[in-house]
């Protein structure tokens, strides 16, 4: 995926004002919600005495509502474009928060929570969706590959992920509702920002109903074969919440670990990503760069399974677990930012939303029911390897999901590519296994 006439790896031109404030916005975003995450379910449990399963209800629901709509967020800034509905993200977020930090009674609680998470739905796939667009657009006008901006975007969401527990641990000596308020302040802030900073129409980007988007969205075999790659992705990487915690626990005797292992994998991606992204950009196309983070979640795991017929405890028992850390850490840098940029290849002309918001939602149907199975498997009486070379082959199958790279105009296969757009006499009529060029 890169421009003719940028070498990839290259830092290239400087980013456009427009791109910083959105790299800019995942970081104040990350910040704000991490800032109130990692303390909900203790709040819920001890301050507001909701039983484990209630607070693993209001959990899900939150997830529910956020990664399950994000296909709906999408599609409205599709259609509306992605000033008002980051807006409208933003003030709901705001309102979550409040509401969330004085709210004591369950029905209050899951209300809350269930604005926080469709606050996300909103804004988070139009962000994301026009990032890669811009990525695609600097990328044809010779600033470098697209990837190097999407990393840097998760660069900048992972910094805001280790920042933001830093900054609810602080305010959390006063009280929950003080760190409800401190997230609140910053998604105030950002809607501020963006009120006077974004544009009110960004040049080359057209809004029209997207009616009929999904029914083409549902035949895009190519796009929906990435879709399912990308959740065995997230399945193995949401494993961090569900396996390591037990893993740990079982080493340990305890969870503590879990911080600092939490703490490493997010200062592996600010450390790492950017360098990582460079070498993959000139050495591997984007299908052999996701199969090779495949394999690395897939040996994080096979790790554990090699260890654990031996039961390893104390010291030497977390290695295992850093291993998969370390190695799952990795393959997240090599597959998150290629998928993305994948995206707008993929899609249908003016449909960039939705489609990005689809590879979230599909994606997170794949996790919902894959973590279910995992809890079984995990609680199941098998030998205590078996359950992680069952989750070390779900990345390894996936590296058979991957869509092949659209054909070359030449006729042969080789990495989809961002090509100056032909004169309007030489445009043809882009097809299912095309790339199209940008609205």
């Amino acid at each position: 995926m890169t421009a003719r006439g940028a070498r990839p790896g290259t830092k290239g031109t400087p980013l456009t004002p427009l791109l910083r404030l959105l790299i800019l916005t995942q970081l104040a975003f990350n910040i704000g919600f991490f800032a109130v995450l990692p303390f909900l379910a203790e709040h819920l449990g001890q301050a507001i005495g909701m039983a484990g399963w209630l607070v693993g209800l209001v959990l899900g629901l939150r997830t529910f509502s956020q990664q399950g709509l994000f296909v709906m967020g999408g599609a409205l800034a599709d259609r509306y474009g992605i000033r008002p509905v980051v807006l409208a993200g933003c003030a709901l977020r705001i309102a979550g928060f409040v509401w969330l930090g004085h709210a004591e009674r369950t029905w209050a609680v899951i209300c809350a929570v269930l604005l926080i998470g469709f606050a996300a739905a909103l804004f988070s796939p139009a962000v994301e969706s026009e990032v890669a667009r811009q990525a695609v657009v600097r990328e044809k006008a010779g600033g470098g590959p697209r990837t190097r901006v999407l990393a840097l975007f998760t660069v900048a969401g992972q910094a805001g992920a280790f920042l933001g527990p830093l900054l609810g641990a602080l305010l959390l000596t006063a009280d929950f509702r003080t760190v409800c308020l401190a997230g609140a302040g910053i998604f105030v802030l950002v809607l501020v920002g963006h009120a006077r900073l974004l544009p009110q129409h960004i040049p080359g980007r057209t809004h029209r109903p997207v009616r009929g988007g999904a029914r083409g969205l549902l035949r895009n075999r190519r796009f929906l074969a990435l879709c399912c790659a990308y959740g065995a992705y997230l399945l193995a990487y949401n494993q961090l919440y569900l396996a390591l915690p037990a893993e740990v626990a079982r080493a340990t005797g305890s969870q503590t670990p879990l911080a600092w292992l939490f703490a490493l994998s997010s200062l592996l991606v600010v450390a790492a990503q950017l360098p990582v992204t460079r070498w993959a950009g000139r050495r591997l196309t984007p299908r052999r760069s996701m199969v090779a983070g495949l394999l690395l979640v897939a040996a994080g795991f096979a790790a554990v399974a090699a260890a654990r017929p031996a039961a390893p405890t104390g010291t030497a028992g977390l290695l295992p677990a850093a291993v998969l850390v370390v190695l799952l850490t990795l393959g997240q840098m090599l597959i998150a930012p290629v998928a993305r940029a994948w995206v707008p290849d993929l899609a249908e002309d003016g449909r960039l939303g939705l489609y990005t918001g689809a590879l979230s939602s599909l994606a997170g149907l794949i996790v919902l029911a894959g973590s279910a199975a995992t809890g079984t498997l995990l609680d199941s009486p098998l030998p205590p390897a078996v359950p992680w070379l069952v989750l070390a082959a779900v990345p390894a199958a996936a590296v058979a999901l991957l869509p092949r790279p659209a054909r070359a105009p030449d006729g042969s296969a080789g990495p989809v590519t961002a090509r100056p757009a032909p004169a309007p006499a030489e445009r043809e009529r882009p097809g299912p296994d095309r790339e199209r060029p940008e609205p």
